[in-house]
């Protein structure tokens, strides 16, 4: 098994991936381990994650270089997505603790109180686009509530996660309670598939997590946590600073090359406004540098991450001409490589309604355009997606923003920022076919374990006074 740099085919890993004997080990270790790694206690899971943390910043470079060679997204970005990292540790710690500070009462001898417990054994399923701070965004909450972790990464980022895992166990992390399991899609498969998991915490498309869900029907007692993307739509109306509007455009939909799910997908405009929007959007994408992480200046994005990618890309894009779609600006292939891909734009306003409801999305720097008559057509249009991530609206005026957030259909809604723009500190999600309801980030903890309601008194009593029907 190896894995290539999107950037320029060099081999950025080359190892094994596991087998089905190895898959059973890791499980049984995993399952082994449990018992001492939930029984330490909050505060020891807790020091040790803190470790952790250091470890990942004085990582900091290292870590960087092997998210750029791995996705082929700028050092800039590469950088920030440590950050990320380091700073969701913190995060996990306080939201874990307060949810488990004593929230008991009592009465007559009689104390009431919410507990939390592990799930047990669970596996993480990593996506490629961040290799580190999304599946990072699973493990820590899970490692902190007491579960044993099992993570397969994307099998094309490998080296994140070797580099991911040998931090965590020089934090202390024994052996057995976090388990890295490199391998292609089967290996995944067969985690999912496995009768000794307790719960999966999934971040990737929507296929995926339908197969997900599929192969785990009659496993009602296992916890699933899927997030499956989106096709995020980005509102602007009444907009002074178009040229504010536009930069806020561009970071919505072409930042990592579109490999985001929070990406803009469509973007949404009035037709008495269009023409602005549009031409300050057109020139400042064509001004977009696209190039390789080693490049000096740094370019806005890099490479999607394979050149199958980048194929299948462009016959969407081809699709949606053949639809009525109008090319603006076409997402054309640049070099260095094939998949590279300098951002494009299509009008989709002639195309049919119901189409544009059942598409997916496009993982790739391509944005589509649709002009409506008023405000109220901006957001039935917005809502028209099976999907429902992310949503955002750019405009001035305050109570478009309040009507906006009221109709919208989505768990992540901003207002003047881009949609990409998401805070480790809030919950991240969807509804409809975007995830199944268990958001991540600040809301992880709450898929992470499960809460007992506990009564409890110091001895048994025989109460004064006995119930009817009952002699002694």
């Amino acid at each position: 098994m190896l894995a290539q740099s999107p950037t320029d085919g060099a081999i950025a890993w080359r190892g094994r991936s596991v087998t089905r004997t190895q898959i059973d080990c890791a499980i049984a270790a995993a399952r082994s381990s449990l018992r001492e790694w939930s029984t330490i206690g909050l505060a020891a899971r807790a020091n040790i994650l803190r470790s952790f943390a250091e470890r990942l910043k004085s990582s900091r470079e290292a870590l960087t270089s092997a998210i750029a060679i791995s996705t082929g997204k700028p050092r800039w970005e590469s950088a920030t997505e440590v950050d990320a990292m380091v700073n969701k540790v913190g995060i996990s710690i306080d939201i874990e603790t307060k949810r488990n500070a004593a929230s008991a009462s009592e009465s007559a001898g009689i104390r009431s109180a919410t507990r939390f417990k592990p799930h047990g054994v669970c596996v993480v399923l990593g996506p490629f686009n961040f290799p580190g701070h999304l599946p990072n965004g699973h493990i820590v909450p899970a490692l902190l509530a007491g579960n044993a972790i099992l993570y397969k990464p994307s099998d094309l980022t490998p080296l994140v996660a070797e580099l991911y895992t040998k931090l965590l166990a020089e934090s202390g992390v024994p052996r057995g309670a976090f388990n890295l399991l490199q391998g292609d899609g089967s290996v995944g498969r067969q985690l999912c598939d496995h009768p000794d998991v307790d719960g999966i915490f999934f971040t990737g498309s929507h296929r995926v997590g339908i197969e997900i869900a599929r192969a785990n029907v009659e496993r009602t007692g296992r916890i699933l946590a899927l997030e499956m993307g989106g096709n995020s739509p980005l509102v602007v109306h009444r907009v002074a600073d178009i040229a504010g509007a536009a930069y806020a455009i561009v970071q919505s939909a072409f930042i990592t090359a579109g490999q985001r799910c929070s990406c803009a997908r469509r973007l949404i405009v009035l037709e008495s406004e269009s023409k602005l929007v549009l031409d300050a959007l057109s020139k400042m994408t064509r001004s977009i540098r696209v190039g390789a992480y080693t490049d000096s200046p740094e370019p806005f994005i890099g490479p999607v991450i394979t050149a199958g990618a980048a194929v299948r890309a462009l016959q969407s894009q081809s699709e949606f001409q053949t639809r009525g779609g109008q090319v603006i600006l076409e997402m054309t292939p640049c070099s260095p490589r094939e998949n590279f891909l300098r951002p494009g734009i299509i009008d989709m306003t002639e195309t049919d309604r119901g189409w544009r409801y059942s598409c997916d999305e496009v993982f790739a720097p391509l944005l589509q355009v649709i002009r409506v008559g008023s405000f109220e057509d901006a957001i039935a249009e917005a809502n028209n997606t099976r999907f429902g991530l992310a949503a955002g609206l750019l405009s001035d005026d305050r109570s478009l923003w309040d009507h906006f957030f009221r109709e919208i259909r989505a768990g992540v809604v901003n207002w003047n920022r881009p949609t990409t723009g998401a805070s480790s500190a809030l919950p991240f999600g969807g509804i409809g076919d975007s995830g199944n309801h268990r958001p991540g980030a600040a809301a992880a903890a709450e898929y992470c374990s499960y809460p007992v309601a506990v009564t409890e008194s110091d001895r048994v009593a025989l109460p004064a006074n006995l119930l009817p029907g009952i002699d002694l």
